[in-house]
Parts: C-alpha cells; structure tokens; sequence
C-alpha cells in the first residue's frame, strides 16, 4: 500500500514538474482574413490592393519553439465573434479557407519558412487569387515576426519558400523571398 501511495506521488510531482517546466507566452499572431460576409472592403496598404480581406492581430497563449511556433499559429482557425445573428460566417483565416499549410524551421541560416499550396483550393464565396492569399499571409508572417523581433538582440533571417506549386500554380514561386527582420541600420544612420 505504502508502495502504490509512493507511486501515486512520485507520478503527481513529475506531472507537476513538467506543467511548471512549460512556458506560456501570450503573444500577438496576424492572420490574413477573409472579410466575406461583411459589409466593408479593406485598403492592404502592404500590397496596394482594395480587398475584401486583411491582415489582424489577435493575443494567443502559445508554447513551443519561438519563433517557429508563431508561424504555425499563423494558420489557426479563426471565428469572428459577433453581436449580429446575420454574420454566420465559421472561418476567416485564408490560411484555413484556401486549404495552405504552413511551417517553419529554425536552422543555422536563419528561419525558413514553407508555404505549401499543394492542396490550395479557393472557394467561390472568396473573391480573392491565390497570389493575394499569399501576398496577405507574407505581410501576416512579417508583422507577426517584427513583434516578436523587437526586443531581440540579433537580427532574424527569413527565407520563405512556396512548396508545392506544380505546373499550374508554378507561377507563385516567385513570391519566394529572403528578407531579414530587425535589422541593424548602415553605420552613419
């Protein structure tokens, strides 16, 4: 009995431990969003388009390998909450919508990141290309990392990369593109 009573505790206390060991840091994510459904069309200053979508922050509690697990959230389902029974609208995050995955991998080149449009599929309620979609999750990536860089003390290379674009949808790769965040100005600035 005294065994099975030191058992339950020893378990308890490593279950404990482990809880305590993990950090959770709330954290601003942007996501690029469909605003179908609604009433209004965004001006997306970053790409020059009026559209019916934008990119938004929202505070999540996150845990993982930062920044890599900031990309990933990047893609989480998003419900806009309403005070309006007529906006019945269950997703708005592109990411979600037009079925594009994303992750990234810190490596010692810096911080690359897929875009993977292998299953990219547009529904017709979203009046939007696969190029916009992109363009809107790039500028959402950015942002999302120049919160998190701030406070960093070296710069942050990222290298992003469209997976996935066979013949038809070969077009997009040249959106791949190496950017670096937190950079330090020229000397004599």
């Amino acid at each position: 009995m005294k065994m099975l009573i030191s058992a339950f505790l020893f378990a308890g206390f490593m279950a404990c431990a482990a809880v305590q060991a993990t950090t959770i840091m709330v954290v601003p994510v942007f996501e690029p969003l469909s605003l179908h459904g609604t009433d209004g069309d965004e001006a997306i200053s970053d790409t020059g388009e009026a559209l019916q979508a934008c990119v938004m922050s929202r505070p999540m509690a996150l845990t993982g390998a930062f920044p890599e697990v900031l990309v990933d959230a990047i893609r989480s389902p998003h419900l806009v909450p309403t005070n309006n029974p007529n906006y019945k609208i269950q997703e708005t995050n592109l990411l979600v919508i037009a079925n594009i995955g994303i992750r990234a991998e810190m490596t010692t080149e810096g911080l690359i990141v897929n875009l993977n449009v292998a299953q990219l599929s547009i529904p017709s309620e979203i009046d939007l290309t696969a190029r916009q979609i992109l363009k809107l999750a790039i500028v959402a990536l950015r942002k999302t990392l120049e919160v998190y860089q701030r406070p960093q003390t070296d710069p942050l290379v990222v290298n992003l990369l469209i997976e996935g674009a066979d013949e038809g949808k070969a077009g997009l790769r040249d959106l791949n593109v190496r950017f670096v965040i937190g950079e330090s100005p020229p000397a004599g600035n």
